[in-house]
């Protein structure tokens, strides 16, 4: 069965999308099978991921709405993973989600019961706000994957979204936990950077880590091409930072599932 990651920040600006894409476009170059869910009504990550308006009939809101089935909507793209796109008419299915009175949290949650043995990753690229949309997907999810900059609002942010994930674990998503933070836009010259990254390791031990992503001209041109940075520029260190995350999230992943077999083993 695969895995389900959110990736989540309610502060704009930290590379979520970013994250989304070539994490996605990483994780598929090591012959993973991916699904990226773009559920930002402003669908950075679909024209990122070389998707344009004239190329898709179907979107996101189609899907949540049921007006489709979710096979229906899904675009390949030149990353290697499957993309379900986004544009700005999402907030149509957001305003219409929030006037439903029955389960409205959990339409991502049953809709992609259909597909997770489909995939070994389905990552979420969720929108900065803390909406119908969000909640959808923390609920949908097993983890959730959350970039930050290391500066000092951003820490102000992260413990509004830690709360909103205890109350989802409490009341609807007991499965839900924290897959890891993400430095990113790092500048390790930079003796704020230095500070706010120590102290996130000091109080998520274990849950911070430990590839960063540097702050990189070639990351920051790829999405105009609608290119991962990694097809943009494999060598650059935008791409070599995506690679090793994951890498990293894959043998932590291994990691983890080899304790459960030694967990199980044992007793039996």
């Amino acid at each position: 069965m695969g895995k389900i990651i959110a990736i989540a920040n309610q502060k704009g600006g930290v590379g979520k999308t970013t994250t989304s894409i070539n994490l996605a476009a990483a994780l598929a170059m090591m012959k993973r099978k991916i699904m990226l869910i773009d559920l930002d009504p402003q669908g950075n990550a679909t024209v990122g991921s070389g998707i344009t308006k004239n190329t898709f009939t179907y979107a996101t809101q189609h899907v949540l709405l049921k007006e489709i089935s979710i096979q229906q909507a899904l675009q390949k793209t030149q990353g290697g993973f499957d993309l379900l796109p986004t544009n700005p008419e999402l907030i149509i299915a957001e305003v219409q989600l929030m006037q439903e009175t029955q389960q409205r949290e959990s339409r991502l949650k049953e809709i992609l019961s259909t597909m997770i043995d489909q995939y070994d990753y389905i990552l979420i690229d969720c929108p900065p706000a803390l909406n119908i949309l969000t909640f959808n997907a923390l609920v949908a999810a097993d983890s959730i994957l959350i970039p930050i900059q290391c500066e000092y609002f951003a820490l102000e942010g992260l413990s509004s979204l830690l709360q909103t994930i205890e109350q989802i674990q409490t009341s609807i998503n007991p499965r839900l936990h924290i897959e890891g933070l993400l430095r990113t836009m790092y500048d390790g010259r930079n003796r704020l950077a230095l500070d706010v990254s120590s102290q996130l390791t000091q109080h998520f031990p274990g849950r911070i880590y430990r590839t960063v992503i540097p702050r990189n001209v070639r990351l920051a041109e790829a999405p105009s091409h609608g290119l991962s940075v990694i097809q943009y520029d494999e060598k650059s260190q935008g791409a070599v930072a995506y690679l090793t995350l994951a890498g990293e999230m894959l043998r932590r992943e291994d990691s983890v599932e080899s304790i459960q077999k030694q967990e199980y083993a044992a007793g039996n």
